[in-house]
């Protein structure tokens, strides 16, 4: 089987969990061929690719930062053309309309893909006219419709980038069955603009698309800007409305033509089901873990420092360090001898800064006695660092391992706790209760208080802190390990591939055996030889 495996600022390039989940299905894969489509972000991405096992047979990367000017400048009649179907796609943007929305982003495609790249269409006078009159019309939100001639060029500038995917070279047909046409199946290894190409692979070769999001692409998109947590300057509040309507608006597109979507937790299954997938093409697949890496820990008889909390992950504002400082500051007036230990994966320097500034007001360097050098009972140290250099090392220093974020999709740094069979203290947002399952205790995020009393609870409870523990490392096992995640999309595969076909051409799969693909030379089977005439000289 072929897998069309579609990436954006992701594998084979990128580093964290967004590659490692991908690396571990195409290793865990071995007798399926795998050819990547990697959307990247940056030049200084594309330097450094993981090395990539034998059965991924091609890589074709497409930079969605560079410039993407071909040269081409369309007749007055695909002018015409280009004009009616962005006025469709806009139209459906400003005015909330699925169908516009579809039909313009699909005859914009049939349009790239038969005379050339849409760059300087999509930059011409005519195209921010377009989108002036749709912000104008009927129907148009009122921030829409304030849009100023600064905001119309920025959303342009923008929506151009987004749009590159569909004057890309991966849905050419050609004899040697190269590009997207010739996969038996697309694999988006995330929604939103990553799923492009798998739309147009399926609008125009009937290749079924299968998307797989462990964070929701509109759900992050709205964080990002629309919240104002993004970074660089935020942009106009005209330029946020048009870009969240044009991310709703390919995202129910994605879910609504996909042939199978596998949520990566019941909270990004209930964005999928809000914008409007139905439930008999959604099942959720939990990320696959490198259990191994934990097993040394979590099956260790010592449980840790008994007196130490652990934090692991990004230092940055989500994560909501600055409560976790406050709340520890009850800890220790209630249990002095408590240690916090914060082991930073990667940092916001400026949130850093800011909470080790205020680490050190909350927390004056305490020593035993007059000649002895004080220490601070928060520790900021680094994964990789003389101490831990490893994840499950961290784990390992304390007894209780804490979450203490505000925004969250799927816990990842909760499940390597659980691993690693610690007592889990952390905050009630995104997937954190169904990681949990009840092996550990949740508060409300933003709740300094009932944070401290739930680590306390546990501090104070050396057997309770043990059976959570033992109890977080069986459930982990079962189900976020890498065999299962394989296990589920092996299965998926086929289920996809068995449902038949709605390529064109009518083609059946697995009508041509893998043995065709082999380099070199192949010789067809006894059973394709034509039987010989018993009268032949041949035959004699």
């Amino acid at each position: 089987m072929r897998i069309g495996l579609l990436t954006e600022g992701g594998y084979p390039y990128a580093t964290g969990e967004a590659r490692l989940w991908c690396d571990r299905l195409v290793r865990g894969l071995p007798q399926h061929e795998f050819e990547l489509y990697a959307l990247s972000r940056s030049a200084e991405q594309e330097r450094t690719r993981v090395p990539l096992p034998e059965h991924v047979t091609h890589v074709r990367t497409a930079p969605l930062w560079a410039p993407a000017d071909d040269g081409r400048t369309y007749s007055r009649r695909e002018r015409r053309r280009f004009a009616d179907c962005f006025k469709e796609l806009v139209h459906g943007i400003c005015a909330g309309a699925p169908d516009p929305f579809a039909a313009g982003l699909y005859g914009l495609a049939g349009l790239a893909r038969e005379q050339g790249g849409l760059y300087a269409a999509l930059r011409s006078e005519s195209a921010v006219r377009a989108l002036e009159a749709a912000c104008r019309a009927p129907g148009a939100s009122r921030t829409v419709q304030a849009a100023q001639v600064t905001d119309l060029l920025e959303f342009v500038d923008e929506l151009e980038g987004m749009l590159r995917p569909l004057s890309l070279d991966w849905y050419e047909e050609n004899a040697h069955g190269d590009g997207l046409g010739a996969v038996d199946i697309c694999h988006a290894a995330a929604g939103g603009v990553a799923a492009l190409p798998g739309l147009l692979a399926k609008r125009f070769f009937g290749v079924p698309l299968l998307v797989t999001e462990y964070g929701v692409q509109l759900r992050a998109h709205y964080l990002a800007h629309l919240g104002g947590a993004g970074e660089g300057e935020e942009p106009r509040p005209a330029v946020r409305a048009l870009l969240g309507a044009f991310h709703l608006r390919l995202a129910t597109e994605i879910y609504a033509r996909a042939d199978f979507l596998t949520p990566g937790n019941a909270h990004a299954r209930r964005w999928q089901e809000r914008c409007g997938a139905t439930r008999d093409r959604l099942r959720t697949v939990y990320p696959g873990m490198e259990a191994d890496r934990f097993t040394t820990v979590g099956e260790a008889a010592d449980g840790g420092d008994p007196d130490t909390l652990v934090w692991v992950g990004r230092v940055e504002p989500a994560k909501d360090l600055i409560a976790l400082l406050h709340a520890f500051a009850e800890v220790r007036r209630a249990e002095p001898r408590t240690r916090l230990r914060i082991f930073a994966t990667a940092a916001d320097p400026g949130y850093l800064a800011d909470c080790r500034s205020l680490a050190a007001q909350l927390f004056p360097d305490e020593a035993a006695d007059s000649v002895t050098v004080g220490e601070n009972p928060v520790a900021f140290e680094e994964i990789g660092g003389p101490e831990a250099p490893s994840a499950a090392e961290a784990y390992g220093t304390g007894r209780v391992a804490v979450l203490s974020s505000v925004i969250e999709g799927f816990p990842i740094t909760l499940a390597e706790a659980m691993l690693c069979g610690r007592a889990t203290v952390s905050t009630d947002v995104g997937a954190v209760c169904e990681v949990i399952g009840g092996t550990g205790l949740v508060v409300p995020p933003r709740n300094p208080r009932a944070l401290a009393e739930a680590c306390l609870s546990l501090l104070g409870d050396a057997e309770r802190a043990q059976r959570l523990g033992a109890a977080a490392r069986a459930r982990a096992l079962e189900l976020f390990t890498v065999e299962q995640n394989v296990a589920a999309f092996r299965e998926i595969y086929l289920r996809l591939l068995a449902k038949g076909s709605e390529r064109p051409d009518g083609g059946v799969p697995f009508a041509r055996p893998p043995e065709a693909r082999v380099p070199g030379h192949w010789t067809s089977p006894t059973w394709a030889k034509p039987t010989p005439d018993p009268t032949s000289e041949a035959a004699v």
